[in-house]
């Protein structure tokens, strides 16, 4: 189809320009904009209605001459080229390569807007995805086509987590290949540097699909990103077999973009000013992550979002939390203690956790020495607070030993080296050096069996004896 020009743009709101007197336009269209300079941009057809368009601008509309500027539809959509080669490269929210290197020749042209998985054509998530940081794969593991979201707040180390996670991740055993896609949103000049650098340095760079949306870019770009970081994790996941994990940082830069967007086109505002469809939008994009009936690979995400004043009730994490499976959760609290990574793990949780452990998985005391590790940590917190209120003297001996463990446990468990990366058994095992400091009378979400094989064989003869003594 020939490319259609126009002259009659009617009406400039924010990035939107609305052409009128049109035939034969489509939705979601590439349209070319010509200025009267020789100046080309970008759009895409967001709505027809009888012979009006309404068009997007990816560059914005600042100096658009309406009676001189030409609007051309060139029937086409938004189309990411792919290839094996995409694999160590840097491109920018519109596909383009920013990494000095050549553009990619492509084996397919992929439409960026994809579909979500029929559910009818999902496996179930079973396999368990090592990160190497103890928080999330011994007390919230992370299984291969989970959605496991992060709900951070202003100022937190997410962008520490994301890029570790991206350098360490990988599925256990090593005979499949691994590819992480990430995809960063509105963020600074100085976080994109840090990323590329980091990668590059660890050499993760190599397995690695960089989209990078600047702060400073068009927000337009901010909605494309991530569509086109999941149509490459699709093309690698399903045509290639890896084991593919999307990380998408900031998803609220993203909601912001959309906000944006929806404000220009007159729209109906819903929750705090968003767009009565952001449920939608987000599991859009959120379901197209998963594994595949008859595929070898899988999509595994891990979005990040920074939570407007640390607030969970805010639309975007409220719905976030609707369409995921799990959350895990920053604390602030932990932060301001000097600990890293900050996670919570009494609010977060993994949906999926159960279905990725256990022996073949992880190892068989997983399960047990979770709920545990959970239940010791809780009733330690509690301890805390009852000796803040009434004092340490009210406290009995089991309350003193729990109160204890908690502060070891921010200490040695959840506190971990940024370029720490633990393994699945060191985590277990830290784990168990924990328990050692609690009676085994309390140790009620434990078998017995565990007990002996991987507790007992650590404590030292007096403390097997005086255990020995203890009423049980």
């Amino acid at each position: 189809m020939l490319p259609r020009e126009y002259r009659t743009i009617t009406d400039l709101s924010g990035p939107l320009i609305v052409v009128e007197k049109v035939e034969g336009v489509r939705y979601d269209e590439l349209v070319e904009i010509e200025l009267a300079d020789g100046e080309k941009r970008r759009g895409r057809v967001l709505e027809i209605s009888t012979d009006r368009a309404l068009v997007q601008i990816f560059e914005g509309t600042s100096g658009i001459d309406v009676a001189s500027t030409k609007v051309r539809f060139t029937g086409k959509v938004l189309r990411l080229p792919v290839s094996k080669d995409i694999l160590g490269r840097i491109f920018n929210g519109r596909g383009d390569p920013i990494d000095g290197g050549t553009s990619i020749i492509p084996d397919k042209m992929l439409d960026i807007n994809g579909y979500p998985i029929n559910p009818y054509s999902r496996d179930y998530p079973s396999e368990f995805i090592q990160t190497g940081i103890s928080t999330i794969d011994g007390m919230n593991p992370m299984v291969r086509g989970q959605k496991l979201p992060i709900f951070s707040g202003s100022g937190m180390p997410h962008n520490r987590i994301a890029a570790q996670v991206a350098r360490q991740a990988t599925v256990l055993g090593g005979k499949e290949d691994f590819a992480v896609v990430f995809a960063a949103m509105g963020i600074t000049f100085e976080e994109a540097s840090f990323f590329m650098e980091d990668f590059r340095k660890t050499g993760a760079i190599e397995r690695t699909v960089m989209f990078v949306n600047l702060a400073d870019d068009p927000a337009i770009e901010r909605i494309t990103t991530p569509r086109l970081a999941l149509t490459c994790a699709e093309y690698l996941a399903f045509e290639h077999d890896y084991q593919v994990l999307v990380i998408l940082t900031d998803l609220t830069n993203y909601c912001e973009a959309l906000r944006e967007i929806s404000a220009a086109r007159k729209e109906v505002p819903g929750r705090r000013g968003y767009p009565g469809y952001l449920y939608t939008d987000l599991a859009t994009m959120y379901e197209r992550a998963g594994r595949l009936k008859g595929k070898k690979g899988s999509i595994t995400q891990f979005p990040i979002l920074t939570m407007p004043e640390d607030d969970k009730t805010h639309p975007i994490p409220d719905l976030t939390g609707y369409i995921t499976e799990g959350q895990i959760i920053l604390s602030r609290t932990l932060h301001r203690k000097g600990i890293y990574p900050p996670v919570d793990v009494l609010p977060s949780l993994s949906r999926l956790k159960d279905k990725g452990i256990g022996e073949g998985k992880t190892r068989e005391d997983h399960a047990d020495l979770m709920n545990q590790l959970f239940a010791a940590y809780a009733r330690g917190k509690e301890a805390k607070e009852l000796a803040t209120i009434l004092g340490e003297g009210a406290l009995t001996e089991e309350d003193k030993a729990f109160a204890a463990f908690s502060d070891e446990f921010e200490d040695t468990y959840v506190r971990q080296g940024e370029y720490e990366n633990r393994s699945i058994e060191e985590t277990l095992e830290k784990g168990w050096d924990l328990l050692k400091g609690i009676p085994l009378s309390e140790l009620k979400r434990v078998r017995d069996a565990y007990i002996e094989k991987y507790l007992k064989p650590r404590m030292s003869e007096k403390e097997a004896a005086e255990e020995a003594k203890t009423p049980q």
